[in-house]
């Protein structure tokens, strides 16, 4: 994890609630903010350099996207890692995109392919991380099945997208110091882009389903290790995590205009 990501910013005056949910977002999704560590909603209000009341707005909508739990009372926790929300994500993923797959394979254009074949290869640069990754990652699958989208698909796949956004950043980031994990996402990409230049729906759909029943799998094991690691962790520094460490304070907090 680099620095820029090792803390919680300040928040400037433009539309406060959207940069706080944003803010707290990033953070949980990254790891600043841990699975199952609590805070207070004003001690977050005092890291974001920002009122009470953008933070509880905030935290209803992340609420909704299963990133925290809001307690009785004015503090709330982050939700915890479940392997079985995992597979509820991508069990739901493999119904949606192989249909959009068979469809897409027919109108993405060469021109199109090729470009996300040129996007797949940063795939495989070793002095990218998850973190750096995920964005065009993103970007990616959303283009790989784009064109046979409607409106309603793209807000369903980005719901499932944003809720699993946190298992593949923890569970794959873990693998980031292995140079073969790299390749294997560069190639994984690659053999997408193959099956739909084939212009075949039957191998399009596979691809994808195979894509994504290896990444579950991938996830799944990685996060394993990642709860056994945590579980080993002393109750001393849960305690002072919960509290608010170094890690998840402001550097240069500032007063803002609100």
């Amino acid at each position: 994890m680099t620095s820029s990501n090792a803390v919680i910013r300040p928040i400037s005056s433009r539309s406060v609630v959207a940069q706080v949910t944003e803010e707290l977002r990033r953070a949980i999704l990254s790891g600043v903010l841990a699975p199952g560590q609590e805070f207070s909603l004003r001690e977050i209000a005092t890291m974001l350099d920002v009122s009470f009341i953008p933070v509880r707005e905030a935290l209803r909508s992340l609420e909704g996207e299963g990133l925290v739990v809001i307690r009785p009372g004015r503090s709330a926790t982050v939700a915890p890692l479940d392997l079985d929300d995992l597979h509820a994500i991508y069990r739901l993923r493999r119904v949606l995109e192989p249909e959009l797959a068979r469809r897409s394979c027919l109108l993405l254009t060469v021109d199109e392919l090729d470009r996300l074949d040129a996007q797949a290869v940063q795939f495989g640069d070793e002095n990218l991380g998850m973190d750096g990754i995920y964005s065009s990652h993103l970007q990616f699958h959303l283009a790989l099945l784009e064109p046979a989208a409607t409106t309603w698909d793209t807000r369903m796949l980005t719901t499932l997208w944003r809720a699993g956004e946190r298992y593949v950043r923890i569970g794959f980031g873990l693998l980031d110091y292995d140079p073969h994990e790299h390749e294997r996402r560069e190639r994984a990409h690659e053999d997408l882009i193959a099956a739909f230049r084939k212009r075949d729906p039957d191998l399009a759909a596979q691809a994808v389903f195979d894509h994504l029943a290896r990444n579950e799998d991938t996830a799944r094991t990685a996060l394993d290790a990642y709860r056994t690691d945590a579980a080993s962790v002393p109750k001393d520094r849960k305690t002072n995590a919960k509290s608010g460490s170094r890690s998840t304070r402001p550097r240069n907090a500032r007063t803002q205009q609100r």
